[in-house]
């Protein structure tokens, strides 16, 4: 990666697994100092009952030329939150790029079930986790961001907002996560443009996150095995994808351009030249458009 973070002090929220690991290693491979947040550590779990632990994250960013810090964070929680900004302005004295990536509601969503059959006790839950997180992070740490102009905000989702504008997600609950979210992140870039900062929305595409090769039956070294039984898992990307997706954009000097938009993985990649890492270059949302939703037989000829 050509992308030069250094001197560069990073927050992910959220970077137990998934797309907030792949972002924490490829911001640490730029350079970047990284505070990895998410409540389950070597000691304690949360409600996920995953493997995947903070301390793990934080040391594969510095593996990989970064510095990575990880602390125990509920980002429900007010109080936890604020202490956490604190601590990084007491130790950096700034934050230059905020990654809100919690979420936690895979196991809260029942799909294809309208309001009125879906559990509400799941459902609240869900909001709480996916809208509330993302809102009290910002309010602390945004205040830090914009003391120094060039600030970079990413808001992490599912889907484009031109995908989701015309595709109903699941079920009331998380459609309206995934929609707000990108609508989230089109708020802040009003308010943080007068600042010198951006902010955007990215989704990943079908990702191949530790949650979805476990429950395909496979690892990353053969996870062209489950298109036997789920054939347009041939377009999936990494989490570390992503995580080139957000590091190029950190890097960009004229990333400002961006403020306010929704994008994709696959979609700055075109932009930035940056591959996954088995040197393929998936372009899900496309795919999902032009293979998935015409019903044409799986094949990522042209598409990675």
């Amino acid at each position: 990666m050509s992308a030069d973070l250094s001197g560069k002090i990073a927050l992910v929220a959220g970077g137990t697994r998934g797309a907030g690991r792949g972002i924490a290693v490829e911001l640490g491979g730029a350079g970047a100092t990284v505070y990895v947040t998410g409540r389950t550590t070597r000691t304690e779990q949360s409600e996920y009952a995953r493997p995947e632990t903070i301390e793990e994250t934080a040391d594969m960013v510095t593996a990989a030329g970064g510095k990575g810090i990880a602390l125990r964070v509920d980002h429900l929680i007010p109080a936890e939150v604020e202490a956490l900004v604190g601590r990084i302005r007491r130790e950096q004295g700034r934050l230059d790029i905020l990654v809100n990536d919690i979420w936690g509601g895979e196991h809260l969503t029942e799909w294809n079930k309208p309001v009125w059959e879906h559990s509400l006790e799941k459902g609240l839950h869900m909001l709480r986790l996916a809208i509330d997180t993302h809102l009290i992070t910002a309010h602390y740490a945004l205040a830090l961001m914009i003391e120094h102009p060039g600030g970079l905000l990413v808001e992490l989702t599912d889907g484009t907002a031109e995908y989701n504008a015309t595709h109903y997600r699941l079920c009331p609950y998380y459609d309206l996560v995934k929609t707000g979210v990108i609508r989230m992140a089109w708020a802040h870039a009003k308010d943080l443009a007068p600042h010198g900062a951006t902010a955007v929305a990215i989704t990943p595409g079908w990702m191949r996150s530790e949650m979805m090769l476990d429950i395909l039956g496979v690892g990353e070294e053969n996870w062209r095995d489950a298109t036997a039984v789920q054939s347009h898992f041939v377009i999936s990307e990494t989490p570390r994808f992503t995580g080139r997706a957000v590091a190029a954009l950190a890097a960009d000097p004229e990333r400002a351009r961006w403020n306010g938009q929704s994008l994709s993985s696959g979609g700055l990649a075109k932009v930035y030249g940056f591959d996954d890492v088995d040197g393929s270059r998936p372009d899900c949302w496309r795919y999902m458009d032009e293979v998935m939703e015409a019903e044409k037989p799986a094949d990522a000829t042209g598409y990675r």
